[in-house]
């Protein structure tokens, strides 16, 4: 059976479970892997960042509420972010980092800072 290099496809010779015909084309092959896995990453957190530091600005004090539109206009992204928060009442609150918010009536949204303990 004629096995190909994954990273060049010219054929490759010798132990059965062989993947790449050298060295050098083994490296290429994983480091293109890598370069795929940390655009990603790297497009994640920068969504992420950007969020919350829209969140700070918006937050001066700790605390503010602020129209849902208002953040979409400035390019938040509610689809990320970094984990949520459920109280006791069952009110969900959702993070970015320290900053979060709470959705409230109206589109309206109550934005807060996480006080470490």
């Amino acid at each position: 059976m004629e096995r190909l290099c994954l990273d060049c496809n010219t054929l490759v010779k010798g132990r059965a479970d062989k993947k790449f015909c050298d060295d050098q084309c083994r490296s290429n092959y994983n480091n293109r892997l890598q370069v795929e896995n940390r655009s990603f990453l790297k497009r994640v957190n920068h969504i992420l960042k950007k969020n919350r530091e829209i969140l700070k600005t918006k937050t001066p004090t700790g605390k503010a509420k602020v129209k849902k539109a208002q953040l979409v206009q400035i390019g938040f992204d509610f689809n990320f972010h970094t984990h949520s928060y459920i109280t006791q009442k069952g009110q969900t609150y959702v993070f970015c980092y320290e900053y979060g918010y709470l959705e409230l009536s109206n589109d309206e949204l109550l934005l807060v800072k996480r006080e470490d303990r």
